[in-house]
């Protein structure tokens, strides 16, 4: 999953049917290197997901990992949760198409909700010992009207979801091996079903960062080797300067003006603007995400795991970005611009370094369906559907079998909705952020929030989001891109909660449950812990102040070099988009990181008194 050029790809024909899946095989090289990648890293999936399965004793163990995972699996299932068979194929594609130069600067800018999301929400989700997030929202709120609304919007969205990667895996393997749709599709559903159904959160936390490391590793290997074909990233970036066709592909705003989604560069910057903040609130508190932090070991682990996924999203995607951007000395007119990296595999890479690759891909499509069909599968059985059994043993059962009905669902569908995986991931993506995103924050911070607002918030938020954006994506009607329905939803999810919490009341035992969260564990307040903590923040601030140094050396002085834009003397144009942008990762970070470090400090060095920081003024 992750982000995207949303509107324009949204409006795009069918980019995953079949009839459009062009892969060259001009030279008749044998496929067996590559299908045999892709067939043993799914068995070494299934094979240890299930061994891990082997662990799992309770619901805890199933749902929550034990509550054990340390900082590296936290970080593992984080990323590649986040980025699928979207992230890979369309997200590489819209760069490929024209897009090159904003997605090599914007990540950042998303990316810090990583850290914003563990301060604000996360250590305090965690804190509240629930099993799924929609579980936390029932307790805070002490609601099960609360909780299986939450619920039925993780399973309408991540179901959506769990279809739309589940055919990207389907495509992909159908087109590289003779293998039919169908039955690629079938193949593809059960080598994440086999281990997710029955080792949980245990097997997937282990195999999503089995394929974090090999799509991570795949991806730098395949950016250093097309880029270096080219005479290294200097050379390429001049050549992609002048790209035939594609002359605003590294601008700051790439390709736009009439015939484009954005006439003006204005109408760009206020859409990526929404777009990217909208994705930092995803990051922060969507279930996908958030929901990792209940397996963390302690609350370090989740403040240490988001400083070390915000620095391995940007710099993950900076590598896929840039070789999908230089595919195009290549060849800049590819007929399906979604398989950019798929032709790479097969065409500029040797058959070792393809074959990784094509696994990588692979990986990330059956890392993200893994976590969408374990968390559909939790909300199922223990958000909507009320269970009157205690048992451990008889909950674990049903919800495998749950499980198991909701990824038969989307294998069904699959069958006969013909694959359209980027308005999915529209849709599913920024739902959330405006769905979620209010009713989040205000359940930790707000004294003044209610139950009832909170439901309404979580119902108009979704419906004020996903009826404008089909009604757009339909033709029907054209939303400036001011009024985004990410904006529309989150603003009408917020008016209702402060609304209908002016004219309620909040309950004694939701008072006392807000109340508890601000308390510290114990075990947390450690001098060792908070040093450990208070190094991992340096990260993110560590890539704030150096990177925008090394995009001035190697992105702004060579760009305006090739372009012809520097001042008369030599010297670098620093009234540029391009330079403006990269100011805003220091302008940014440079606070987040003081903002970490202090509440680090306030709220686990022992001399210190926790629930000083703890206790929030209403909103």
């Amino acid at each position: 999953m992750g982000r995207k050029q949303e509107k324009s790809c949204a409006q795009q024909p069918n980019a995953y049917s079949l009839s459009h899946l062009v892969i060259d095989n001009n030279k008749n090289r044998a496929m067996d290197i590559y299908t045999t990648g892709i067939a043993l890293s799914i068995l070494i999936y299934v094979v240890i997901g299930n061994l891990a399965g082997r662990g799992v004793k309770n619901l805890d163990d199933y749902y929550v990992a034990g509550r054990r995972a340390p900082s590296l699996l936290i970080v593992g299932t984080l990323v590649a949760s986040l980025l699928s068979t979207n992230a890979f194929l369309g997200e590489t594609g819209v760069v490929y198409m024209g897009q090159a130069g904003p997605f090599l600067l914007w990540p950042p800018i998303s990316a810090v909700g990583y850290i914003l999301g563990a301060l604000f929400f996360g250590r305090y989700l965690r804190r509240s010992r629930a099993i799924t997030v929609a579980d936390f929202f029932g307790r805070r709120f002490n609601s099960r009207r609360v909780q299986s609304a939450a619920g039925v919007t993780i399973v309408l969205a991540l179901g959506g979801y769990l279809l739309a990667v589940t055919q990207g895996a389907a495509v992909i393997l159908s087109g590289l091996t003779e293998l039919s749709y169908t039955q690629a599709l079938i193949i593809s559903w059960l080598s994440y079903t086999m281990f997710t159904m029955y080792s949980g959160s245990r097997g997937v936390i282990v195999t999503d960062t089995l394929m974090f490391l090999l799509f991570t590793f795949a991806t730098m290997m395949a950016a250093w080797y097309i880029i270096s074909d080219q005479g290294g990233w200097v050379a390429t970036l001049e050549g992609l300067t002048r790209v035939e066709g594609k002359p605003e592909l590294m601008t700051w705003h790439g390709i736009i003006g009439p015939g484009t989604d954005w006439e003006t560069t204005t109408d760009y910057l206020f859409w990526n603007l929404i777009l990217w903040t909208a994705w930092g609130v995803v990051y922060a508190v969507s279930p996908w995400q958030s929901s990792r932090h209940l397996m963390a070991r302690d609350e370090h682990v989740v403040i240490r795991s988001a400083c070390y996924a915000f620095v391995a999203v940007v710099v993950l995607t900076l590598f896929l970005y840039a070789a999908g951007a230089a595919v195009n000395l290549s060849d800049p007119d590819l007929e399906v611009a979604d398989e950019t990296m798929i032709w790479a595999s097969l065409n500029l890479l040797p058959e070792y370094l393809g074959a990784i690759l094509l696994a990588g891909i692979m990986a990330a499509a059956l890392s993200s369906a893994s976590t969408f069909l374990s968390l559909v599968g939790f909300s199922a059985n223990n958000d909507i559907v009320k269970r009157k059994e205690t048992d451990d043993a008889r909950l674990l059962r049903s919800t495998r079998l749950l499980m198991l009905a909701s990824g038969g669902v989307a294998l069904f569908v699959g069958l006969f909705v013909p694959p359209n995986l980027f308005w999915l991931t529209y849709f599913v993506g920024t739902v959330f952020a405006s769905s979620w995103g209010p009713v989040a924050v205000m359940s930790i911070w707000s004294r003044t929030i209610t139950a009832d607002a909170a439901f309404w918030g979580i119902v108009s938020g979704f419906v004020f989001n996903v009826v404008p954006k089909f009604f757009d994506y339909m033709g029907w009607v054209d939303i400036p891109a001011w009024a985004d329905p990410i904006v529309i939803g989150g603003v009408v999810s917020l008016v209702v909660i402060l609304v209908l919490s002016k004219k309620g009341v909040v309950s004694r035992a939701e008072h006392h449950y807000r109340l508890r969260l601000h308390r510290v564990a114990p075990e947390d307040i450690c001098a060792r812990k908070t040093r450990g903590s208070q190094l991992a923040a340096f990260a993110p601030l560590a890539y704030g102040i150096l990177m925008p140094i090394i995009y001035m050396i190697w992105y702004v002085q060579p760009y305006q070099a090739a372009t012809g834009t520097l001042l008369a003397n030599g010297s670098i144009d620093w009234f540029t988009g391009e330079v403006a942008i990269l100011m805003v990762t220091p302008a940014m970070l440079i606070p987040v990181w003081w903002l970490t470090r202090n509440m680090i400090n306030r709220s686990y060095r022992p001399e210190s008194t926790a629930e000083q920081w703890g206790q929030s003024k209403p909103i």
